[in-house]
């Protein structure tokens, strides 16, 4: 989609034209799923950081200085499924970036928001630990910390036993 200054009543100058713009929202599916604060805090605490961009333009303002010049917003949406105990979700993440594109004297600036549909998903699924995951965890620090205690206590006997034949 793209916003042009455009009239049938009204001759537009195409050198008056500045296209500054402010993005408070853009966002894609369903709005039961992009204010969902329950997906938003489990997106956060499964996917890395470089994933969490939901929403790149949410609040960002765009100045154009110059004439002849307008802002061109490119967006990769990604499907994510997001699938807990209780439900199954579907949310959008939308990864852009925008560049400032310079027009011809007789053309009317617009700034344009072009969106691409990646083939692939992300697939998120949260489920609970099973009781041997945390039995196995349990034992690999007791053992870790048995080793290191022994390999301290080797180092310090070694050192004190050194101590004792040199005096």
């Amino acid at each position: 989609f793209h916003i042009e200054a455009r009239s049938k009543e009204h001759t537009i100058d195409p050198a008056m034209t500045n296209l500054t713009h402010t993005v408070n929202e853009l966002s894609f599916g369903h709005p039961k799923f992009v204010h969902n604060r329950k997906l938003k805090r489990l997106l956060d605490y499964e996917l890395p950081p470089s994933i969490h961009l939901a929403s790149p333009f949410d609040g960002k303002h765009f100045v154009v200085e110059e004439i002849h010049r307008a802002y061109h917003h490119y967006m990769k949406v990604v499907p994510t499924g997001v699938a807990t105990k209780s439900e199954k979700m579907v949310s959008y993440q939308v990864v852009g970036q925008s560049q400032l594109v310079y027009y011809d004297v007789v053309n009317v600036p617009e700034a344009r928001f072009s969106y691409d549909l990646s083939p692939m998903s992300v697939s998120v699924e949260k489920r609970a630990r099973r009781w041997y995951e945390y039995l196995t965890s349990l034992c690999a620090i007791i053992g870790g910390t048995y080793t290191t205690l022994g390999l301290i206590d080797a180092a310090l006997y070694r050192v004190f036993r050194s101590r004792k034949q040199h005096r």
